[in-house]
């Protein structure tokens, strides 16, 4: 697994839940690594990073805040890959502006324009999501095969207040167009709700969501999401850079489930847990839908069975105190 041997690469937001995993792979390949960081003397930000396999010899940290214009060009220069994965996730926002939207686009720009500047990168690969591909008002039911040829509708996100998706799909939107205009081979990742085992200390939004089922809520939301396994998204990063034929999009869904079965599957792991037996709403169940696996398995991914998936993300927020029983 030593195919980075002397070849340096970028990530950015590099404490997050998905790029902890792409770094602690990208070492494990032999990559020297340059990970930024907002700061790099917060030990809850950096500790996990820095006692990975091959840290000490090949992981280098960088300082750089996503609206700071050309905050990334001493991380990126001289960098063959960038992995650029920093982007806010919040659902909860009181100014979509400041917290959601200009970090997203803006950041995606500064972090794009680094790129621009150093002729040794030969590919970025920016970390999307579904909610860039799937949110606007075409049906999704059973039948429906969602794929990367779709787009979220932004105008549709305002209308629902989604701010989250809308900031996603301006940011893809917006590095699209700057990659075509500045001749960047770019290739996007697009992974739905993302579980897994945590490597960082801070709890993350998508394992806050299990969290939330297993320590005391009543209800369950009436929603569906589709769900994958955080390593199959980081090896999907490391896959769409190693492999020269990617290109374009990449949606990474393991399984489509609606909150009810997501509940059924918790119980039948943990059966002593109290889990929440009613629905949020009076509402039928929002129906699943389909994604397309054709293209992720181009990148040589095999899906970690859903299951799997959330026995380790409840096993790792029990080791991490964030719950116990």
């Amino acid at each position: 697994m030593s195919s980075g041997a002397g070849k340096i690469v970028c990530v950015t937001g590099a404490s997050g839940f998905i790029a902890s995993w792409i770094v602690k792979f990208l070492l494990q390949r032999g990559y020297t690594v340059r990970a930024s960081v907002r700061d790099p003397n917060d030990p809850k930000k950096t500790n996990h990073l820095l006692v990975l396999d091959g840290a000490k010899e090949r992981l280098h940290l960088f300082k750089a805040n996503l609206l700071e214009e050309g905050a990334f060009d001493s991380a990126i220069e001289g960098c063959e890959c960038v992995f650029h994965t920093a982007s806010p996730f919040f659902i909860d926002v009181k100014d979509p502006q400041a917290e959601l939207l200009e970090p997203a686009v803006k950041g995606t720009l500064n972090v794009l324009n680094s790129c621009a500047k150093s002729p040794s990168v030969k590919r970025v690969v920016l970390t999307s999501s579904v909610a860039a591909v799937s949110f606007n008002e075409r049906p999704q039911t059973p039948d429906v095969v969602v794929d990367e040829t779709w787009f979220s509708d932004p105008e549709f996100a305002k209308k629902e207040q989604q701010w989250y998706v809308l900031s996603k799909t301006l940011a893809e939107d917006t590095a699209w167009k700057f990659a075509k205009e500045k001749g960047i081979d770019m290739v996007a990742i697009n992974p739905a709700m993302v579980i897994g085992p945590l490597l960082q200390p801070a709890l993350n939004t998508s394992a806050a969501a299990i969290l939330n089922l297993i320590n005391g809520a009543q209800v369950f939301p009436n929603l569906t999401f589709g769900w994958v396994d955080v390593r199959d998204v980081a090896k999907a990063h490391i896959q769409a850079y190693e492999i020269p034929s990617a290109s374009g999009r990449y949606c990474m869904v393991g399984r489509v489930v609606h909150y009810s079965e997501l509940v059924r599957t918790l119980s039948e792991l943990y059966p002593s847990l109290q889990l929440p037996q009613k629905c949020a709403d009076e509402k039928p169940f929002v129906p699943t839908f389909q994604v397309s696996k054709e293209k992720a398995k181009s990148l040589g991914i095999e899906f970690t069975p859903f299951e799997v998936s959330l026995e380790e993300t409840v096993e790792s927020l029990k080791e991490k105190n964030f719950v116990s029983f």
